[in-house]
């Protein structure tokens, strides 16, 4: 089969190269890839974002499946493009990507299916910013533009200066452009984050293994938002029970709402969860794989990933269930000095690395330069994977293999994982 991924970051190497053991594959390409991908796929230089070149480019090769790694060619409806020239794709159409295209949407989804999540409300302005901190929610607030910001749209003031910096952001920098036109005010949930990832063919619903990222740029949770600084899998911190009601409760209801809407769903839904006193309540979806999610997920499981995705884009899965390896998978994300503002680029990135088959490197944001060197060319830039039996053998393993890794200026957390950890030792 021939097999096309869009994308250029650690997700699309890892899909790449979870995809390339399939015995079923013939010939693979990545549209536009990256220097890491390379060396699984042949990679194209088409944009994810260019919607009619890709079609072209699958219609003209024959490709018997593209599979989409970032949000916004989903967005943009890159799903309906290939549907109306009769091209297998597996990805959700425009109007189911609005899930994660409008948070706006998204919350008002979740309110009229009644599936579990924080109180909000909709804000055009700082006027109603304010009135909405003041008479309803307090501080800590949370505040979340409304369109794709790259994982970086949310910001959680807790004092007064946090919120005065945060509307300046927002409304007069306008560091978000028309993605934070409107603004999602909700109240701050207080809690252990989570992330639970399925596979949908419009119907029926595969469940991934339990997975846990770390979105804040600086250890204990601090600083900024990020795409996500390390994930790992399993979560550590979802139980039987617990999974039982985010499936039941959360997943379900979505994939059916959104069909009763005229809006069927084929493709990767991610539910970003926060686990609660009262349960697990939604933060936010995706409506595709969690970047790192993706990379320990991917790792650890056991099938044949090509016949799954085949089968769910054709609208029926063939399998009952995804089958996982007992062993954990851990992710550690390498990122450029200044990320997320202002990530530096063209650094020269020095590996000291021996083969291991319990540890994959996927590219995220690197090129190369004139010299053939790889530089760093994003602000996540390399994602440092490794297996174990358990999560601290996993865990232990990525972050030696991450200190073998060096450029200027290189920016990591030391403590995914760690409190999971802590909490499961007493």
């Amino acid at each position: 089969m021939k097999v096309l991924v869009v994308g250029s970051g650690g997700r699309e190497h890892a899909l790449c190269w979870k995809l390339r053991q399939s015995p079923e594959i013939t010939e693979l390409f990545c549209a536009p890839g990256n220097p890491g991908i390379a060396g699984v796929a042949d990679t194209v230089p088409i944009g994810a974002d260019e919607v009619q070149q890709l079609a072209d480019f699958a219609a003209d090769l024959k490709i018997d499946l593209t599979v989409v790694g970032p949000e916004l060619p989903l967005v943009l409806g890159i799903a309906d493009e290939f549907a109306q020239r009769g091209l297998p794709i597996f990805g959700p159409r425009r109007a189911a990507a609005e899930l994660e295209g409008s948070k706006v949407f998204a919350k008002e989804f979740m309110k009229k299916q009644g599936i579990p999540t924080a109180d909000f409300i909709i804000a055009h302005d700082e006027d109603e910013v304010r009135q909405a901190v003041a008479d309803r929610f307090g501080l800590p607030v949370v505040l979340k533009a409304d369109g794709l910001a790259a994982g970086k749209g949310v910001i959680i003031p807790k004092n007064e200066a946090e919120l005065d910096e945060a509307l300046k952001i927002f409304f007069d920098d306008r560091r978000f452009g028309a993605a934070a036109e409107r603004l999602v005010v909700e109240e701050c949930l207080e809690g252990e984050e989570v992330s639970f990832i399925a596979l949908c063919d419009g119907e029926r619903v595969l469940p991934m293994a339990t997975s846990k990222d770390y979105k804040r740029l600086e250890d204990s949770d601090k600083g900024p938002n990020t795409g996500g600084m390390g994930a790992h899998s399993p979560a550590g911190v979802l139980d039987g029970a617990a999974v039982k009601d985010v499936f039941e409760n959360v997943v379900r209801p979505t994939i059916r709402g959104l069909a009763e809407d005229g809006r069927p769903y084929v493709g990767v839904l991610y539910a970003g969860l926060m686990l609660t006193a009262d349960g697990p309540r939604v933060l936010e979806y995706n409506v595709r794989f969690g970047d790192p999610e993706a990379q320990p997920l991917l790792m650890r499981l056991e099938d044949d990933l090509l016949p799954v995705l085949v089968s769910g884009a054709a609208g029926r899965f063939e399998c009952q269930r995804l089958n996982f390896r007992k062993a954990a998978a851990a992710c550690i994300v390498l990122a450029a000095a200044g990320y997320p503002a202002k990530p530096v680029r063209g650094d020269v990135i020095s590996f000291d690395l021996e083969p291991n088959d319990n540890v994959q490197v996927f590219h995220a944001g690197t090129s190369r330069n004139k010299q053939g060197e790889v530089v760093t060319a994003g602000g996540r830039v390399l994602n440092v994977c490794a297996t174990g039996n358990q999560l601290r053998d996993a865990l232990k393993l990525a972050y030696q293999t991450a200190n073998k890794i060096q450029w200027q200026g290189r920016v990591m957390r030391y403590d995914i994982g760690r409190r999971v950890l802590e909490k499961a030792s007493r």
